[in-house]
């Protein structure tokens, strides 16, 4: 295990990539970039993680944010409850902890949307705690090394990779942040899923799949996942040379607390109508296809003209909110990837700004 480790750790300082979030190892920094990195790849995520420092560099600055600028800068992220959850928890620490990221695993714990993982990544990176992690490129590490078959997502293959990770990290002897970031480096540029490259592992002998020539075969095969729904909705852009009619979700429905233009499921009539429009006030757009995790949207877009009117009445349930947002500041309003392709489809914004 010692030889497993020193090979592996001593990989990973000579071969890690120069990442913006491994050249500190400021508690909070590490936490955004763990959170920011959640089923996300880490090229989207580095010019959001830059930006998300410069405007709030401390937790405390985080915490008395308004939610809405959260959004804002997380807006194109995805995920955005990861980002609400970020938003609390700072306030949690900032009244609980007087601004500071508990140390221990245990504690981080009890912080909004912190769960193991990343409170071992926390815990062991930035204080140097003997804190075990298992996402999904440790776990496919640990299951080629030990051989380890059954279905990587069940429970007892999953309580057994995270008995050994605890394991591996509570004898060791290395730095515990190193440790598990070499697990994690390993299984991101090496040990890959479909084509891994063997020959440039560091630890191939130690490696049983390999000796076994099972690599190929795990970590063992999942279930197929469901195909997510396809989902019919309308979308009406009204907009003018100055400005876009935007309405925001409330908070416990999809992309809550974001702007978007008008949308609901159904017919373009009922939602023009509590717009006080008609059928034949509007264009056909065209479509967008927007595609998440559980779901596949098909929005059919039609646009229309933003008149004087100063007042709209929130068109249904799902909003909380309407306005004319000018097109100078629509950069300044959380939205959604698909309000950018909806716009874009729509083709109403001034032309510096359609590529925005």
């Amino acid at each position: 295990m010692r030889i497993l480790q020193a090979r592996l750790v001593a990989w990973y300082v000579e071969s890690r990539r120069p990442l913006p979030w491994r050249q500190t190892r400021d508690p909070y920094a590490v936490w955004l970039s763990e959170v920011m990195l959640q089923q996300t790849r880490v090229d989207t995520v580095i010019p959001y993680y830059q930006r998300f420092l410069r405007e709030f560099p401390t937790i405390l600055a985080l915490a008395e944010a308004p939610e809405e600028r959260v959004l804002t800068l997380w807006s194109g992220l995805g995920y955005y409850r990861r980002a609400r959850m970020l938003h609390a928890a700072a306030k949690q620490v900032a009244s609980e902890h007087a601004g500071r990221l508990p140390a221990e695993a245990e504690q981080l714990r009890r912080l909004n949307g912190v769960g193991a993982y990343t409170a071992g990544a926390i815990a062991s990176i930035a204080f140097g705690r003997r804190a075990a992690v298992v996402d999904g490129n440790v776990a496919r590490v640990l299951t080629r090394i030990y051989a380890i078959e059954g279905d990587v997502k069940s429970s007892a293959v999953r309580a057994q990779l995270w008995q050994i990770a605890e394991g591996l990290i509570s004898e060791g002897r290395c730095d515990p942040g190193d440790w598990n970031q070499a697990l994690m480096e390993l299984g991101a540029t090496v040990c890959l899923p479909r084509a891994p490259k063997c020959g440039d592992c560091p630890v191939r002998d130690a490696c049983m799949a390999r000796t076994q020539d099972v690599v190929h075969e795990l970590p063992g095969r999942v279930r197929a996942k469901q195909r997510p729904r396809t989902v019919e909705r309308v979308s009406i852009v009204l907009a003018s040379k100055g400005a876009v009619l935007l309405a925001r979700r409330r908070v416990d429905t999809l992309f809550g607390g974001l702007w978007e233009p008008p949308t609901t499921d159904g017919k373009a009539g009922p939602l023009a109508a509590r717009l006080g429009r008609t059928a034949d006030d509007l264009e056909w757009a065209g479509e967008v296809v927007h595609v998440l995790s559980h779901r596949r949207m098909k929005v059919q877009v039609h646009k229309g003209t933003l008149g004087r009117q100063t007042r709209f009445a929130v068109p249904s349930s799902d909003y909380d909110a309407i306005e004319p947002v000018a097109w100078s500041r629509l950069s300044e309003r959380a939205q959604a990837a698909l309000t950018r392709k909806i716009l874009e489809v729509a083709n109403v914004a001034p032309r510096g700004l359609r590529s925005a």
